[in-house]
């Protein structure tokens, strides 16, 4: 076997190209077809090489960061206008606020998004109340005739007129 990126001979027990450094690990399972299956909640690096647990998106934490987000909203307006002093300190709950409120309606989105690719002949996309269903057009295009042809003109009739005697 050889290093997908610079084409250096690897063995199938090593991780790493010694040549490049690249990552070979899956080369072995690719060459006999068994490549992994990624799991929802496996852990999955990011671009600085730190293990992340990938978190699947439910409704019930769409729901929860929402209603957590609104709860926010209500204290930064109970501490603003009720609490001494709440001016100048309690509009700082409203970063929270809207940052929960804004990830759980994305949680949501993705969440259907999910259900709508696991389940394509249940959805059927929504479909305008007041318009007719849109028609499709048909061009039809004829096939000119011989006698609206044009003639081409011709390369030696331009070359030929330099050649020919002036005077």
């Amino acid at each position: 076997m050889y290093c997908p990126n610079c084409a250096n001979p690897i063995d199938g027990v090593q991780k790493f190209c010694r040549a490049c450094g690249a990552n070979v690990s899956l080369v072995p399972q690719a060459m006999t077809g068994q490549l992994p299956v990624v799991v929802a909640g496996e852990e999955e690096l990011t671009s600085s090489g730190k293990r992340k647990r990938k978190k699947v998106p439910t409704i019930e934490k769409a729901v929860g960061n929402i209603f957590t987000g609104l709860g926010f909203l209500v204290a930064a307006l109970f501490v603003t206008f009720w609490f001494p002093g709440g001016f100048t300190w309690g509009w700082s709950f409203l970063f929270p606020a809207f940052a929960l409120i804004g990830e759980g309606i994305g949680q949501f989105l993705k969440v259907k998004e999910l259900e709508r690719q696991r389940h394509p002949a249940f959805y059927q996309p929504p479909m305008p109340m007041n318009f007719p269903p849109p028609q499709p057009r048909v061009e039809v295009l004829s096939a000119p005739t011989t006698s609206e042809l044009a003639k081409p003109a011709s390369v030696v009739d331009q070359t030929t007129c330099h050649l020919e005697k002036q005077g």
